[in-house]
């Protein structure tokens, strides 16, 4: 394995001294780079995941064309349940659908926890090749779905606004719903912890939906297990741990162990860090809308995000996913104002 010649990620997470901000977007390999559109129109998305070479060639796209200090192995949160015996369609512009969705106790028994060198080998095959060709640019980052926005999928069956089948499922049914969070949180360690033997520099953990939960219930339903998570990881590599909507958690998230957490957009710097504390690096928080933006505007509203954030323990990128719409040349500004910031 080559040295990482780029270690800015790396050192902001662990809280050393950074000679600039590093700067990565998250779902940054795909959707709106025409070399992706190319590859979406030839191959269905578990095409494109489980073939290592497809993968590793949108993986590395964002490196080598919008300048990003990161890669994130391209896949998706949704092949964990899938794993676990779960049929999972993602259909192209409408989302996820899983057919056969969790409803009672009795489902539990069509799942397992797998054997993920078995049943999740592409994946790992996809970071080694990954790595190899990366050949030590930039930092791979890993992935996983936290537990809560996962059983949201599962119970739900599709994409959803509300969720509301699958909070009702952990409101009528508790005891089965924290079996099902148990299974999939026991799945995502070991999936987790393959990722990085197989080449992952750091992991993120996306809880896409955890802010459609109350504060009580977020410590219920999900922090408990990302917090197992976090610790089932705290001798393996750096863990960042991301909640969109869950601002009111942030304190709790820093003290689960995580050596950073994702912020979105919906909450100032300043307050995100007085919440989190000064121990922890910040990762975010540019409304991935606003990169539709004039590029002069864009420029500014990013000089005035570092400026909120400041250089050392933060980490640049967008408080969701980069929109399919965004134009690369406007995703590319956003890089660059990021590196040119003294």
């Amino acid at each position: 394995m080559s040295a990482l010649k780029n270690d800015l990620l790396l050192k902001a997470l662990k809280g050393e001294t950074v000679s600039r901000t590093p700067v990565w977007m998250m779902r940054q390999a795909g959707r709106y780079l025409p070399d992706y559109i190319k590859l979406r129109d030839k191959y269905t998305f578990f095409e494109r995941c489980e073939n290592p070479e497809l993968a590793t060639e949108i993986t590395v796209m964002p490196v080598d064309q919008v300048g990003v200090d990161a890669a994130i192995i391209f896949s998706d949160i949704l092949v964990v349940p899938q794993a676990m015996g779960m049929e999972v369609q993602l259909v192209e512009k409408i989302g996820p659908l899983l057919p056969a969705p969790v409803k009672t106790a009795q489902d539990l028994q069509r799942l397992c926890v797998p054997d993920v060198q078995e049943r999740l080998h592409y994946v790992f095959d996809a970071l080694k090749l990954t790595k190899k060709t990366l050949d030590g640019r930039v930092p791979l980052i890993g992935f996983g779905g936290a537990p809560w926005t996962l059983l949201c999928y599962m119970v739900q069956g599709k994409g959803s606004k509300t969720f509301d089948e699958a909070k009702a499922f952990c409101y009528q049914q508790p005891a089965v719903a924290h079996q099902l969070l148990q299974m999939i949180t026991d799945t995502t360690i070991a999936y987790l912890k393959a990722q990085v033997a197989a080449g992952a520099d750091t992991v993120q953990v996306f809880d896409s939906w955890g802010g459609l939960l109350s504060p009580q219930d977020f410590e219920v339903f999900s922090l408990q297990y990302i917090r197992r998570i976090v610790a089932a990881m705290k001798d393996v590599c750096p863990t960042i741990v991301f909640a969109k909507g869950a601002w009111f958690a942030l304190e709790d998230m820093a003290a689960t162990g995580a050596h950073g957490l994702g912020i979105d957009w919906c909450i100032k710097p300043e307050l995100a860090r007085q919440f989190a504390g000064s121990n922890i690096t910040l990762q975010g928080n540019f409304d991935p809308a606003k990169l539709l933006a004039p590029i002069p505007e864009i420029e500014k509203a990013v000089k005035a995000m570092l400026k909120g954030f400041g250089r050392q323990r933060y980490i640049a990128n967008l408080g969701h996913g980069i929109l399919p719409n965004v134009p690369v040349d406007h995703a590319k500004a956003f890089v660059e104002t990021v590196k040119a910031h003294g």
